[in-house]
C-alpha cells in the first residue's frame, strides 16, 4: 500500500519509540509526536475579581495549561486547520491566545 506522508504524521525522527499520551477530549491514546499540544494560561481568580485587583495594582498569578489532542479531535475542535497539499509544505504561523 502507499504510504501517504514520508513522515508517517509524526515529528520523531530517528528516535524509535516514543511516549503516548491521552487526548484531552475523547480519551484515544495517542504518541506525544502525533499529538497536537494545545497550551493556555489560566487564572484562578474570578474574572471580575482579577479585573478589580489588576486596577489597584496587584499581580495575578495564571497556571498554564496543556491539553493533548488527537488528530481528529483537533481538526473537530478547530485546533488545527486542514490545508490543501500545496500550502503543507510551507509551516503555518501559531496563533496567539
Amino acid at each position: 500500500m502507499a504510504k501517504k506522508r514520508k513522515s508517517g504524521g509524526r515529528s520523531k525522527g530517528s528516535s524509535g519509540k516514543s511516549k503516548t499520551v491521552q487526548c484531552s477530549k475523547c480519551g484515544r491514546i495517542v504518541p506525544v509526536d502525533k499529538a497536537k499540544r494545545h497550551t493556555k494560561r489560566v487564572s484562578l481568580v474570578d474574572f471580575q475579581l482579577a479585573r478589580e485587583l489588576r486596577q489597584q495594582g496587584s499581580f495575578i498569578q495564571t497556571k498554564q495549561i496543556t491539553q493533548y489532542y488527537c488528530v481528529s479531535c483537533a481538526v473537530h475542535t478547530g485546533r488545527v486547520q486542514i490545508r490543501q497539499a500545496s500550502e503543507r509544505k510551507t509551516v503555518p504561523r501559531r496563533r496567539r491566545y
